[in-house]
């Protein structure tokens, strides 16, 4: 195994020089520093953790809390989980998973440890419980997600409400006149998530802006859900003619409920959706979408951190990613 003294000999320094350029608490040349950069990797040294957070007084991880609650979609958790991984690890850091359901209780535990550095939040809510903590802590966090009251927080996430808004604009651009959001799990709503609520302020903003009538369908992530929602819509709505999804476990359960039913996409039905792109591109009518930027939010998110994390002054409270709609087979012209 690699020693600091390896590394020292290699570049032609003391190991105590190497401690100080890998720990940061003396200020060493460009030149010096670059040639123990040079050695580290090309001998592979590796600080032990241990070690390192004592040299430095911090333990190099961060915590990523997704509580698992129900009506959260797992998969497109864990491309955010991937993402935030990936980043921290560009950056040297390790990340700790908290998946339990414990409000500041969980938030407390690990910000009383010295078990990590800095904190990423997801699965916030419009009056989410944690922000007071979280505002008091004397460790950095960033928000996947925006609560109705951001300031004092560092926030970043898709702008949810300008996604609504751009589907439903696609969809009247095209000339549909009446048109449904099949959306979240009621539960989803209840908690007053951020994201599914501005999804709903955007589509409905939208739709009155266009003078379009729409009506907003919670649904429940199974197919049988989505059949009855289906029948729901054209119960109430028999003139449908274009269909927004904020829920990618039912969207091709949707359509084919929708076609079992005598409404063929698009040639009938319009449909939009907000999700993954690999979700729209793989249904037997590949849908119209605008893709959640799971790698640009998580990559965003580790980046605002290690900002905060060295000492910047200037890091923005809310970051915004404008959404992208991209047009597939699913949506055509009102016949």
């Amino acid at each position: 195994m690699v020693k600091i003294t390896d590394v020292a000999r290699h570049a032609g320094v003391s190991p105590s020089t190497v401690s100080y350029a890998l720990s940061g608490k003396r200020p060493i040349s460009e030149e010096t520093r670059q040639r123990i950069e040079d050695s580290i990797r090309e001998l592979g040294y590796r600080p032990h953790a241990g070690a390192r957070a004592l040299a430095s007084s911090r333990s190099n991880v961060l915590a990523l809390v997704v509580p698992l609650r129900t009506g959260i979609h797992v998969p497109v958790v864990m491309q955010f989980a991937v993402s935030v991984v990936t980043a921290a690890r560009r950056h040297d850091h390790d990340v700790l998973l908290l998946t339990q359901e414990e409000g500041e209780d969980g938030l407390r535990r690990v910000a009383d440890t010295a078990l990590v550095d800095a904190l990423i939040v997801m699965d916030v809510q419009l009056h989410d419980r944690r922000l007071p903590l979280l505002r008091a802590l004397d460790r950095p966090s960033v928000l996947i997600g925006f609560p109705a009251e951001p300031a004092g927080l560092t926030c970043i996430d898709l702008d949810f409400k300008a996604a609504g808004e751009l589907c439903v604009e696609h969809l009247a651009g095209l000339g549909h006149r009446v048109i449904g959001l099949v959306g979240s799990p009621p539960e989803v709503y209840v908690r007053e998530t951020g994201f599914a609520q501005r999804v709903v302020q955007g589509f409905t903003a939208a739709a009155d802006r266009n003078g379009l009538s729409s009506s907003v369908h919670p649904c429940e992530a199974a197919p049988a859900a989505a059949r009855q929602v289906a029948e729901q819509l054209l119960r109430e709505r028999p003139a449908l003619t274009g269909v927004v999804v904020h829920n990618e476990p039912v969207l091709e359960p949707l359509i084919d409920a929708f076609e079992s039913l005598g409404l063929r996409v698009p040639g009938d039905l319009s449909v939009t959706a907000i999700c993954p792109d690999e979700v729209a591109e793989q249904t037997r009518v590949p849908v119209t979408s605008i893709a959640i930027p799971t790698a640009e939010v998580g990559t965003g998110a580790v980046e605002l951190l290690m900002r905060k994390l060295g000492g910047a002054t200037a890091v923005p409270e809310a970051t915004l990613l404008s959404p992208r709609l991209t047009v597939r087979g699913s949506t055509m012209p009102r016949p």
